[in-house]
């Protein structure tokens, strides 16, 4: 029975601004979206983003490029104005590659992949930013 009215109580208190949140009006976001590919890459937009393309090794080398062939990966992927920064094979997981984009294409690289990578390769992807410059400093300042 005291949980009851306890909880009686707490719904009575939060009613007015349950009230008050129901009578404001919706807002829609004003902004569009930028159009696809339209932005670059600057010292306060980019990250990097490292892409994992693990692929499958039950499947003969052959059958996944044909797949990637018929998906367009080669086509899509990178997209124009992204900077690969490095794109490399490793034995026993994949391709790894390093891309600079700004953040709003962040999306548009993901759905590409999801597109055209998919089937062939499972996606890991680790966004991160350009830290040399300060470690070096730190680095040099500790000296």
């Amino acid at each position: 029975m005291r949980r009851s009215r306890i909880a009686t109580r707490l719904f009575l208190t939060a009613l007015p601004l349950l009230a008050w949140m129901a009578a404001q009006p919706a807002t829609a976001q004003t902004t569009p979206p930028p159009q696809a590919g339209s932005a670059t890459a600057t010292p306060d937009n980019a990250i990097l983003l490292t892409v994992f393309l693990r692929h499958d090794q039950s499947r003969p080398l052959a059958d996944l490029n044909a797949q990637l062939a018929r998906q367009g990966f080669y086509k899509a992927f990178p997209p124009a104005g992204i900077e690969v920064v490095s794109w490399n094979v490793v034995m026993g997981i994949g391709q790894i590659i390093i891309l600079r984009l700004p953040t709003t294409r962040l999306r548009e690289i993901n759905r590409v992949l999801e597109d055209t990578a998919w089937g062939a390769y499972r996606t890991e992807f680790y966004p991160t930013y350009d830290y040399k410059a300060v470690g070096l400093a730190e680095h040099d300042k500790a000296r």
